[in-house]
């Protein structure tokens, strides 16, 4: 028997579209209420999809591709697979984390002074520091295994 899941709670692809959706317009540095102008929707529409919460229809969705400047396959990158069932996985991905911190503010700051640096040896230096600074995924598990 195949359930259903509640209406009312968001599918994953629909949070992964929003992620990308917000993802694109901090890139741009545009505002919510900048995009929901472009798109015809107030800036709280915006928010719900940025957010899962409403679904993004076909057409509005090649209307934010447009506006946006990216093609309609770029809000479905790196989106949850489905099962055999059709159904989605909610399952987050390394790949959802890292969309979700680039959709902060701090990730989209970090990526634009990234992206500043002409060096590619500063480069390199830099990801060598951020990676001796960040925790493994081994000492995450571990970490997650103890508190358990």
């Amino acid at each position: 028997m195949l359930v259903r899941p509640n209406k009312k709670e968001p599918r994953a692809i629909d949070i992964h579209v929003g992620n990308r959706i917000r993802l694109r317009r901090l890139a741009l540095d545009w505002s919510q209420t900048k995009l929901g102008e472009a798109l015809d929707v107030s800036f709280q529409q915006v928010q719900k999809y940025e957010k899962g919460l409403n679904r993004v229809g076909a057409s509005r969705l090649q209307r934010a591709a447009e506006v946006l400047s990216v093609s309609v396959s770029y809000f479905f990158e790196g989106g949850p697979e489905t099962s055999n069932g059709g159904e989605q996985s909610a399952a987050v991905t390394s790949s959802d984390e890292m969309l979700q911190f680039l959709a902060t503010e701090e990730g989209v700051a970090l990526n634009r002074a990234f992206a500043r640096l002409s060096d590619p040896q500063v480069r390199r230096k830099i990801v060598a520091l951020v990676k001796a600074l960040a925790p493994s995924e081994a000492a995450l598990t571990a970490a997650m295994a103890f508190e358990e």
